[in-house]
């Protein structure tokens, strides 16, 4: 890896380090692996014609909520390996060695090999995930406004992977056979494993090791932990265990919003952080709250949106004779992503620079707002279905209004933790900041259950269901923005 660096002797000539783009490309290629197969997980699992597991769909959105929900709780304990075992550089390497295992598995026509891949693909994007943003951050040392600038440019590869990938990934699925997406995913976090082997040495120091040494409790956690998972999948892959998983998606919410509730009391009460450590940490509490509420709704992207493609829209282009393949909707809001980012990114620092910066709980509540909107279009279109199926445009007005929700939650959250979180706990706040984001993939996925299993004019009222929930979230956050400012004041 070489000889330890400090970020300023390998910043570029537009001062960024040159390790945000080693991070950049590998956060790509492993976002392309994960969208690509998102786009077709639904679908395969509804499919009871070409090959497809022929699930119902409350049945099949539940998993996906569990899946996508357990790619996020696993952060946490992938943030924690870091900081105690690994160093965010190796928890990298090895998160994404885990998910090319785990892509690979999918590609062999057996349910057992399909659930084991999806918990490779869980466990090694828990490893990866939160410790590559962790790097990001500490990449810039002095904070802000130049961090945000970098964690936006950091976020358009995660889009440009996730542009890119639902096209490819989405025509050889849906038109050629399952199993070609789910291959093709696998290759993409490949390219991304040797990307990141061969440009490593950009990164210096950073995140070379373990923020603390392991103490002989942090080992015997560890190793519980391991055999618990081991356990659990080996008595589940042998049919000695049988689940529901809309119950077990309905608990694992519960316990999810119960592990937060722990650790935030533990950080808070025990763990000697002094005053202002606490004041901050209750910011990130507030905003953990949003951020659950915002992915509960962007995160049916996935799931009833991406039915709503396959089933109420119109997708046939006559000139060329082709329906287009209902998984290339899930590249619209990437795409708008990546061309709205670098706009973004220079209102905040333009913003910055005359003082009027919208504060984190602006921004937060701007995103939450966009939110219901967007589904607002979506509670339309499901009236308009009665009448046939209706035109792409009312997704792509949907996908354009959350894009621009998400670009003031997501980057912006991850930004704003890296800045917040007390120093010797960056890599487990960093993991419980995506366990908001699990929380949000559950809700997502037994909502869309729900959605996706009624008839077209019930869609409408759920949705409508969403809008209020967004709205009263975004109100509230409006009304408690001067105390949230006073909480984090100092961390700008």
């Amino acid at each position: 890896m070489g000889s330890p660096q400090t970020t300023e002797a390998i910043a570029d000539s537009k001062g960024h380090p040159r390790g945000l783009y080693t991070l950049f490309f590998t956060e790509m290629w492993e976002r392309f692996s994960y969208y690509g197969m998102r786009a077709l997980l639904v679908l395969f699992m509804t499919d009871a014609v070409r090959g497809g597991m022929g699930l119902t769909d409350k049945v099949a959105t539940a998993i996906y909520g569990l899946y996508t929900a357990g790619v996020y709780l696993s952060a946490l304990p992938g943030g924690w390996i870091a900081d105690r075992f690994l160093g965010a550089q190796r928890s990298v390497w090895f998160g994404g060695i885990t998910i090319t295992i785990g892509q690979f598995l999918l590609l062999f026509p057996r349910s057992e090999t399909f659930y084991l891949g999806l918990l490779c693909v869980v466990c090694g994007t828990g490893l990866l995930k939160p410790n590559i943003s962790a790097i990001v951050g500490e990449l810039y040392p002095e904070g802000g406004a130049r961090r945000d600038a970098g964690f936006t440019i950091f976020y358009m590869g995660i889009n440009l992977g996730a542009a890119i990938s639902p096209l490819i990934t989405g025509a050889l699925g849906e038109k050629v056979g399952w199993r070609y997406g789910f291959g093709t995913a696998g290759f993409g976090m490949l390219l991304g494993l040797t990307q990141f082997r061969f440009t490593r040495r950009h990164l210096g120091a950073v995140g070379q090791r373990p923020a603390a040494p392991a103490t002989t409790r942090d080992k015997a956690v560890l190793g519980a932990l391991i055999g618990a998972v081991s356990l659990v999948t080996a008595l589940l892959l042998s049919g000695a265990v049988r689940v529901n998983p809309i119950i077990v998606a309905q608990g694992t919410a519960y316990l999810i919003a119960a592990v937060a509730v722990f650790y935030f009391t533990c950080a808070l009460f025990f763990f000697n952080l002094d005053p202002g450590e606490k004041r901050r940490v209750a910011v990130i509490a507030i905003l953990f709250l949003a951020s659950a509420l915002f992915w509960s709704g962007f995160e049916q992207a996935g799931s009833s949106l991406n039915l709503f493609a396959e089933r109420y829209t119109v997708r046939f282009i006559g000139f060329m004779n082709y329906e287009i393949p209902a998984g290339w909707f899930q590249s619209l809001g990437p795409i708008f992503v990546i061309s709205l980012a670098p706009v973004m990114a220079g209102l905040w620092v333009a913003l910055a620079r005359r003082g009027l910066n919208p504060s984190l709980p602006l921004k937060f509540a701007y995103g939450l707002l966009l939110l219901g909107a967007g589904f607002f279009v979506m509670a339309m279109a499901s009236r308009s279905v009665g009448n046939g199926k209706v035109w792409p445009t009312w997704l792509m007005t949907t996908y354009l209004l959350h894009t621009f929700g998400e670009l003031c939650i997501s980057p912006v959250g991850l930004s704003s933790v890296t800045k917040l979180a007390p120093k010797r706990l960056v890599g487990q706040m960093m993991g419980l900041w995506f366990l908001a984001t699990s929380l949000g993939n559950l809700f997502a996925g037994l909502m869309a259950g729900e959605v996706a299993a009624g008839d077209a004019a019930a869609m409408s009222a759920r949705y409508t269901h969403v809008v209020i929930i967004a709205g009263i979230g975004g109100i509230a956050l409006l009304a408690l923005k001067n105390p949230i400012k006073r909480l984090a004041a100092g961390c700008d």
